[in-house]
């Protein structure tokens, strides 16, 4: 997890981080948003791939 959370630290800012993970619903993670899919139960790997294919994150910071 912690991992998880210096890398969306590192691409959206430590500031909108949470707040993208907190509003942002996206459909791949089945209408959840970051922190709904990682309360349940989805592996932060699989959670983080989706934020990179979702928002366009660069390949390098998969």
């Amino acid at each position: 997890m912690t991992v998880f959370w210096q890398r969306m630290a590192e691409h959206f800012g430590p500031g909108y981080a949470d707040t993208f993970a907190r509003d942002h619903v996206m459909t791949e993670l089945g209408g959840r948003t970051v922190h709904e899919a990682l309360d349940a139960g989805w592996d932060a790997k699989e959670v983080w791939r989706v934020v990179c294919v979702v928002m366009s994150v660069p390949r390098e910071k998969h």
